[in-house]
């Protein structure tokens, strides 16, 4: 006899004892408040495990919600059954616990046999950092496998189909995962999560991008659902990809009137808005056919000065860095009014920023009243601050002003 065999005998005692005993013994007046703790320790681990779930990603927000929803409410119900059998006669609970003990062993050696697999049960399995026990890639292969199988024989399952498709992004088999993805959405009713879900893993089969089938299955997504958190995040992905960065800060800033502004989601999303609104003034290609027509720049709207260089920081400067100078407003959106871009080589240098300069058609220097000048040499060329630039702002300036300083004297962190 092996020792699942063994293990698997104790366990099934183990349950049989604690289902059988409170049928069995003497009624007690306890015994109804035995049995809700039971329950709400149950309740307690399975909602933990829930938690884990979300926490390792295999869960969102709205499902997590959802299913802590329904534990919550068969927590309740098993409360009131509790106290229904905690009145019923002896005889039929002795009835009860021989169908039981009887049922169960039986009931559970059945199912093994029919879908389980004692190689899963195998005491090399994987263990996480937590030293749980995991599924390794070998036996999710199996699962698969087995799974794929049965589909052939039932291929209208559609949440089998979903199922193997989930079961082969777990493996990086992204072709077959979209191919079964696309399978169940004609079996099952749409839904935002579902086709976000197939959108994602059709972006990963075609090279990580967005374009094409992926954003018309984001459409759908947010057809039926507008306020998706991931069909939001995809579609700001998808603009920012086409380069269309007022797209992508549009979408983004939708998902940050959805979660909490403490959120790990804001913070992340709030970097992406950042690189989009960084971008805006790099390399923007307009839109093939139409027609480029460049600000006037007025007169009264021009800021000008001098960068110059912090002492300490003279000869420290990257050989082939970029200068960018801009003027961003004192309050409200951080995206830039006004950038050049200009060679480090030489310090101190002359600037002067103007509306033929701006960001967004919307957004000129001629818009606003006051502004901050800031000056980033940046290693990578990009307009966006990392780690290792050099940077610095002027005070508070009003548009319009001349001979204003700013002097490069920190180091991005």
């Amino acid at each position: 006899m092996t020792s699942f065999v063994i293990v698997a005998i104790l366990l099934t005692a183990v349950v049989l004892a604690l289902l059988l005993l409170p049928l069995l013994l003497k009624e007690r007046k306890q015994r109804v408040g035995s049995a809700s703790q039971l329950s709400i320790a149950v309740l307690r681990d399975q909602l933990s495990d829930l938690e884990d779930q979300r926490k390792a990603g295999l869960l969102d927000s709205e499902l997590f919600v959802e299913e802590q929803a329904e534990l919550e409410r068969r927590a309740l119900e098993d409360g009131a059954a509790t106290r229904a059998t905690a009145s019923s006669s002896p005889a039929r609970k002795r009835t009860l616990a021989a169908a039981i003990g009887l049922a169960l062993p039986a009931l559970a050696v059945s199912l093994y046999f029919l879908l389980g697999s004692p190689d899963t049960m195998k005491p090399q399995q994987a263990a996480d950092a937590e030293g749980n026990h995991a599924l390794s890639p070998q036996q999710i292969q199996a699962m698969a496998a087995k799974l794929a199988e049965r589909l052939q024989s039932n291929p209208d399952d559609g949440e089998g189909w979903l199922m193997l498709g989930r079961s082969y992004a777990v493996l990086g088999r992204y072709p077959e995962s979209a191919a079964a993805f696309g399978r169940a959405t004609t079996l099952l009713s749409p839904s935002a999560n579902m086709l976000a879900d197939y959108a994602d893993i059709m972006a990963m089969a075609q090279g990580r991008k967005l374009s094409g089938e992926p954003e018309k299955i984001i459409a759908r997504a947010l057809s039926i659902d507008p306020r998706h958190i991931k069909s939001l995040a995809l579609a700001g992905s998808a603009a920012f990809e086409r380069g269309d960065f007022g797209g992508a800060i549009q979408q983004w800033r939708t998902i940050l009137t959805l979660v909490p502004p403490d959120s790990s989601v804001a913070q992340s999303i709030g970097k992406s808005i950042a690189d989009a609104e960084n971008r805006m003034g790099v390399g923007r290609v307009p839109t093939a056919g139409a027609a480029v027509t460049p600000p006037v720049a007025s007169a009264a709207a021009t800021v000008s000065g001098t960068v110059v260089l912090a002492p300490e920081l003279v000869g420290k400067l990257p050989a082939d860095g970029t200068l960018f100078v801009f003027a961003r407003a004192v309050d409200g959106s951080r995206i830039p009014l006004a950038m050049a871009r200009m060679n480090p080589a030489t310090m101190p240098h002359a600037f002067k920023l103007d509306d033929s300069m701006s960001m967004a058609p919307t957004m000129r220097l001629s818009s606003a009243k006051s502004v901050i000048i800031g000056a980033r040499v940046s290693r990578s060329g990009e307009a966006l601050a990392k780690s290792g630039d050099f940077e610095g702002f002027s005070a508070p300036v009003t548009v319009g002003a001349s001979g204003v300083v700013v002097t490069i004297r920190g180091v991005v962190k």
